[in-house]
């Protein structure tokens, strides 16, 4: 079902759906349960603009590098990552 929907999703959009969701799947728990479950969304949202720009850019170096800082996070950083 999950790949039936994507796949429509993406002849809406006019999009290939070429991505290997799995590692977008482990990038998003690992954001959900490390950082917060709502901003787990806009999360992929801006890996997907990240990939969209960088058109050498490697899903899985994406995931690895969010996840990295998912695991890593402790709220205490602004925007720019410093800590307070």
């Amino acid at each position: 079902m999950a790949e039936a929907w994507l796949d429509a999703v993406a002849r809406e959009l006019g999009i290939e759906n070429e991505a290997d969701p799995q590692p977008l799947l482990d990038t998003a728990r690992v954001v959900a349960h490390r950082v917060e479950r709502k901003v787990t969304p806009l999360t992929t949202f801006l890996m997907g603009i990240a990939l969209g720009r960088q058109s050498e850019a490697d899903v899985r170096d994406i995931c690895a590098r969010v996840s990295a800082l998912a695991d890593s996070w402790d709220g205490a950083a602004d925007a720019d990552g410093r800590t307070s």
